[in-house]
């Protein structure tokens, strides 16, 4: 159900934040439940950065392009496995998913103005509802858009989703991601875009995916989303 705003209040803003290396460092826990993946299929060790370029996509179609060379059947059993790993790690306790600097900072920002908050991640909504239950959020974000349940990045499905959600217009909405398939989802959803120099891609590949702001600093982000709000 779309958040309420009576007629004289301000228009409804959504900040739509990706969640591995945007909001949390989680590449070590990937990778390592990458390698134990690769290794339960005889597959030797997987490139820990073709690794990370892959982190945003939907998880079958990041191991489809880590192997190409494997039919769907071996890429569905692959992803599998790493799911098992990812989950062996959790239950262990030794998934550790940081929070960046100052996100927690650029969320109270963006909440004191009085927008909203939401995610759209590669992530399972498991693996979501966890890592933001860890770290205090889950009360923070009113849509959490997942690949679960529909297309994946870069499709535009979990923007439209949100808006629907929320009842916020494309124009009053902000993506904020680390990489390209971030960028390239906003774009293909018609809203503005910040891109985020701590994570998994390049800033050059950001610029040239068509972010309308790159920040390098946790707290700096607030600041963008506003500006292009105000736009």
């Amino acid at each position: 159900m779309p958040v309420s705003s009576s007629e004289n209040a301000r228009p409804l803003r959504l900040a739509l934040f990706d969640c591995d290396g945007t909001l949390v460092d989680s590449q070590f826990a990937i990778i390592d439940a990458m390698t134990t993946a690769w290794a339960a299929h005889g597959l030797g060790e997987p490139d820990p950065l073709e690794v990370r370029r892959m982190v945003g996509l939907p998880l079958v179609q990041a191991v489809s392009q880590l192997l190409p060379h494997l039919d769907t059947d071996r890429h569905v059993a692959v992803a599998e496995s790493y799911k098992d790993a990812f989950a062996a790690l959790r239950h262990r306790g030794d998934l550790h998913e940081p929070l960046f600097p100052g996100l927690r900072d650029t969320l109270d920002a963006l909440e004191a103005e009085g927008v909203l908050l939401g995610v759209a991640t590669g992530k399972s909504r498991r693996g979501l509802d966890a890592v933001l239950a860890h770290h205090g959020l889950t009360e923070r974000f009113v849509t959490l858009q997942t690949s679960d349940i529909g297309p994946g990045k870069p499709h535009p499905d979990m923007v439209y989703r949100a808006l629907a959600e929320t009842g916020v217009e494309a124009a009053r909405t902000v993506v904020i991601g680390d990489t390209t398939y971030d960028i390239q989802m906003a774009r293909n959803a018609r809203v503005a875009s910040v891109g985020v120099s701590w994570g998994y891609h390049a800033v050059a590949e950001l610029e040239a995916a068509g972010a309308d702001r790159i920040v390098h600093r946790g707290r700096a982000v607030a600041g963008a989303v506003l500006d292009l709000l105000h736009r």
